[in-house]
């Protein structure tokens, strides 16, 4: 699967990393995530294309454009959208690529209401609680997976 396309999506608020509660969400940007994704795809010679929405329909709008441009993959991070959004699940469960969910912070360890995820009902794998790295660690599965 080489030159796979791969949709990474960021969620509500996301916008705001290296600012917002950075005890919670650590002190790098969305502009520094995004860079080492298009790094480390490029160096394996794949495209990343990015896009962070605080609106639940400009991320929808988003899957089901990846349905149809040859998208291999989607990492998506849904933020608050994740225990709220039947929407972004119905949209993932109508793309057939692989899906990877990923958090900055570890859920688990945060209120309760943050526990449950519609988006995992969906995602092929989840991976939270390991800062921005979570997203370097999606795209190398589907990396490795994809030369397996």
């Amino acid at each position: 699967m080489s030159q796979a396309k791969v949709l990474v999506l960021h969620g509500p608020n996301l916008n705001l990393l290296g600012t917002r509660e950075p005890e919670i969400y650590g002190h790098e940007t969305l502009d520094d995530i995004n860079n080492s994704l298009y790094e480390k795809a490029a160096f394996n010679g794949w495209e990343v294309k990015a896009l962070q929405s605080n609106h639940e329909g400009a991320l929808i709008d988003a899957i089901h454009a990846a349905r149809l441009d040859g998208t291999a993959a989607i990492i998506i991070n849904p933020a608050a959208f994740t225990h709220t959004s039947v929407a972004i699940l119905d949209a993932l469960n109508a793309f057939d690529g692989k899906v990877i969910e990923v958090h900055l912070s570890n859920v688990h360890k945060r209120e309760s209401f943050r526990h449950h995820s519609y988006v995992s009902l969906r995602a092929d794998g989840v991976i939270a609680g390991l800062g921005s790295q979570g997203y370097l660690a999606a795209l190398d599965a589907l990396i490795k997976a994809a030369d397996a």
